[in-house]
């Protein structure tokens, strides 16, 4: 079988067809090849190639920029993600939303910070036995991180009726709320913008999205990307690994002497499934903070679509405790047919609503229960059931939500019974033993010491609160890991 290496001289063509003879005495083109673009992905180049390592980028999907992403829904969806816009596990019972652009997910989410706190990373601790698995030694990655990137807050004067809905409802339950943080700079509320456009690519490259706050930065830098590359598998040597892909239509080979996993949940279970690495708890552990978008009906216009997405989020003790969060956000026409139910009459009645409507997100505090394993023909299978705890929060979580509805002045509620998993998590789960692992304290893939994964993939239980900040923060640990040790 013939493959092709890559090859980075400033004049030359970046791959060249060789013989299968493999590369033996040659110093290697790559300090580091990172295979996966998102927040981790995006985080390791930046570090990487700040402190002089030569790095290469595989992404899988394209590129796009704040002046080239697909203006409709239906366009971006097919375009920017893995199953043209959802994937769904074997029964078909939940969906999941997986990014595929380069800068992954960054590029489609509401850039969502927050700091894990002590229940959460406890759980961590115990599942993993990884001392460092708390708020005080992880303070210095979240600073680190945060000095990075502009973040910031609505003011409440940008609150659109949704939010405001969201904070009535609460203030007369006496439940605690709080501003949503975000990554993001100036999105120009001010000049009448829509946000919700976002969920397909920032236009202004206000959203500190990876590619605008990572990959740019470490292309000036030397960093080389290249997109479509649909990696095949990993193969681990005592000097080196060879990364197997399809690129522009042919099996390719990349070759360097470390290589960083950031493909996330899916993407790196997926792959090291494919490899062939038997590790026994490979696969196990998935979470996916199953999340169901609900819908107050008002009777005048709410517009839930115009101004700021997403403002406003619950930070009561109690509702932190019972296992779940809310949060006030609104999804597009498209998204919303999926999400209201009935069909025929029924169904368009409730779309004719989209106007006026309100939305509120319940998301879940799943249990790590699900597998990700290869069927037959090597497809990738996602089991993943609602356990009963989890079928508790969710009916607790709901309930609690139509009262904040009703109390908000809603004049009915929509239940919307369809689970969505945005949060994907597990699967490669950190851990001190190999038995009930797959990545290391050092953030190594056990017993392969060139391999480093630092994801959502590695989290051993869902944390109950959005995951991107705490990926940058591992994910700069691992880097400071790695680079010392080099």
């Amino acid at each position: 079988m013939k493959f092709k290496i890559l090859h980075d001289f400033e004049n030359t063509p970046y791959l060249t067809a060789i013989t299968p003879t493999p590369q033996t005495n040659k110093m290697p083109l790559y300090d580091f090849i990172i295979i996966g673009s998102g927040v981790s992905g995006g985080k390791w180049a930046s570090m990487l190639t700040e402190a002089g390592a030569k790095c290469l980028l595989l992404e899988a999907g394209q590129e796009f920029a704040k002046n080239t992403f697909p203006v409709h829904e239906i366009d971006y969806s097919s375009q920017m993600f893995w199953g043209g816009g959802v994937e769904a596990n074997e029964e078909a019972s939940m969906f999941f939303l997986r990014a595929k652009v380069l800068g992954g997910t960054s590029i489609v989410n509401q850039a969502l910070l927050d700091r894990f706190d002590d229940l959460a990373l406890d759980d961590w601790k115990d599942r993993s036995g990884i001392a460092y698995l708390n708020t005080k030694d992880l303070e210095a990655h979240y600073q680190a991180c945060e000095r990075a990137i502009l973040t910031g807050t609505i003011s409440e004067k940008y609150y659109n009726p949704n939010a405001k809905y969201f904070v009535k409802g609460f203030d007369a339950l006496h439940l605690g709320w709080k501003p949503l943080v975000r990554a993001q700079g100036d999105c120009k509320l001010d000049c009448g913008s829509d946000c919700i456009v976002c969920l397909g690519g920032c236009r202004r490259d206000s959203k500190q999205s990876s590619l605008v706050t990572g990959i740019r930065q470490a292309r000036t830098r030397g960093l080389k990307t290249l997109t479509g590359v649909e990696v095949i598998r990993v193969d681990h040597h005592s000097d080196h690994v060879d990364v197997i892909a399809n690129y522009l239509g042919e099996k390719t080979r990349f070759t360097a002497p470390k290589v960083v996993l950031a493909c996330g949940s899916f993407g790196n279970t997926k792959l090291l499934l494919q490899s062939g690495f038997k590790l026994p708890a490979l696969g196990k552990g998935f979470s996916c903070h199953p999340q169901f978008m609900n819908y107050g009906v008002f009777d005048e216009p709410v517009n839930a679509h115009k101004g700021a997405l997403q403002s406003v989020k619950s930070s009561d003790s109690k509702i932190r405790q019972a296992g779940f969060k809310f949060e006030n956000v609104f999804a597009p026409p498209i998204g919303t047919s999926v999400l209201m139910p009935g069909i025929g009459i029924h169904h368009q009645e409730l779309m004719m609503k989209y106007r006026y409507v309100s939305s509120i997100e319940v998301a879940v505090r799943d249990e790590p229960s699900g597998e990700m394993h290869l069927g037959r023909g090597g497809k990738f299978l996602i089991s993943k059931r609602l356990t009963s705890q989890d079928s508790s929060r969710i009916k607790q979580g709901l309930a609690l939500m139509e009262e904040v509805f009703l109390k908000s002045g809603a004049k009915d509620v929509i239940h919307c019974t369809q689970a969505f998993g945005l949060h994907l998590m597990g699967g490669c789960a950190l851990g001190t033993e190999a038995h009930n692992s797959v990545v290391d304290p050092e953030f190594k893939v056990h017993d392969n010491p060139r391999l480093f994964c630092a994801d959502s993939s590695i989290f051993p239980s869902a944390p109950g609160i959005n995951p991107s900040f705490t990926i940058m923060a591992l994910t700069h640990r691992a880097a400071e890991t790695v680079l010392r040790a080099s």
